[in-house]
């Protein structure tokens, strides 16, 4: 399966115009080693992608929420 930076970004952007999507989430689910690299490539495409900072247990986690319509 061809897993390039374009392909990682149109998962990533598919879940996230569903829901908010987690580091652990991107890793575990999307299999996304560097989501902070595709949030960025996304941001500079035009999308507005905001971090939330999450507990995870005993430490916080970044979290990744695609701004639509009246939000952006």
């Amino acid at each position: 399966m061809k897993d390039d930076a374009k392909t990682q970004r149109d998962r990533a952007l598919a879940w996230l115009q569903q829901k908010p999507l987690s580091t652990l989430q991107a890793r575990e689910q999307l299999f996304i080693m560097s989501i902070a690299a595709r949030i960025f490539e996304l941001k500079q495409c035009g999308h507005k992608i905001i971090i939330q900072k999450i507990a995870a247990g005993t430490k916080k986690i970044a979290q990744y929420v695609l701004l639509v319509g009246d939000q952006a």
